[in-house]
């Protein structure tokens, strides 16, 4: 089955690419492949990408299991039908979590850093020096807003850091909008795992509301004001750092 990429999420990553060189010449990328909606669409358009920039580099894609028995067949198969080298890294990170998680803690927090962790150690491993991770605009918007509301804090989604260890980690979908990713799958009838793989499903403690409340705001907000997201974005790379209650060192 050939793979369809809208030109706007062309365009947007090709953009994207130039303004903050995410991606150069001989780079080794390792994409954490979830298998959801977000990272499938980015390894199909990294693919395309890879045809049509006029320099080289690679990319595989990694699945980190949390061992919990999770069936990532259709996904194996999949990467394989579109030749993509795959590879999946299983882990003990749900028996560690029942450990080291007491009831009502953050789960979410404590399964997303386990796994970055395995992501850095698979990327070395596999002789990678940036890991792709496939956050979208409204991440980076819902993120700005739950560190500024339960925070205090004025922080969103890096389109590219270094993190402590050397990696140079990546974010190529970071302009373009979850509604695009969504139709990406939809249109090209690609099976995506949903919310049914999320570890916290198997905790017994209250789902975070914190995002969900915070993604319905943001969707109330749009309604009222279309542009949002686009004055978001340019927001995100135009702070006036002299304007907020910073005192000197």
């Amino acid at each position: 089955m050939g793979i369809k990429l809208s030109k706007k999420i062309m365009s947007k990553l090709g953009k994207t690419n130039a303004e903050f060189g995410l991606i150069e010449e001989g780079d080794k990328i390792l994409v954490g492949l979830s298998g959801g909606k977000d990272s499938l669409t980015l390894i199909h358009a990294l693919k395309e990408q890879q045809r049509r920039a006029p320099f080289d580099f690679e990319f595989i894609a990694v699945t980190v299991t949390y061992g919990m028995g999770e069936d990532y067949s259709n996904l194996v198969a999949h990467c394989k039908e579109h030749g993509i080298t795959h590879y999946i890294n299983d882990t003990k990170t749900y028996d560690l979590a029942k450990e080291k998680i007491r009831k009502n803690s953050s789960y979410c927090s404590f399964f997303s850093r386990m796994r970055r962790g395995y992501l850095y150690t698979a990327a070395k491993e596999y002789g990678c020096n940036k890991v792709a991770l496939g956050h979208h605009l409204d991440d980076a918007a819902e993120t700005f807003f739950m560190n500024f509301i339960y925070n205090g804090q004025l922080r969103t989604l890096a389109p590219k850091y270094t993190a402590d260890n050397g990696l140079v980690v990546i974010r190529p979908l970071i302009q373009l909008r979850e509604r695009q990713l969504r139709a990406f799958v939809v249109d090209n009838g690609i099976e995506a795992i949903g919310d049914e793989a999320c570890p916290a499903m198997r905790f017994d403690v209250k789902m975070p509301h914190a995002r969900a409340s915070t993604k319905d705001m943001l969707e109330k907000l749009e309604q009222e004001h279309p542009q949002l997201f686009v004055s978001l974005n340019a927001a995100f790379k135009n702070v006036s750092i002299g304007s907020f209650f910073l005192t000197e060192e």
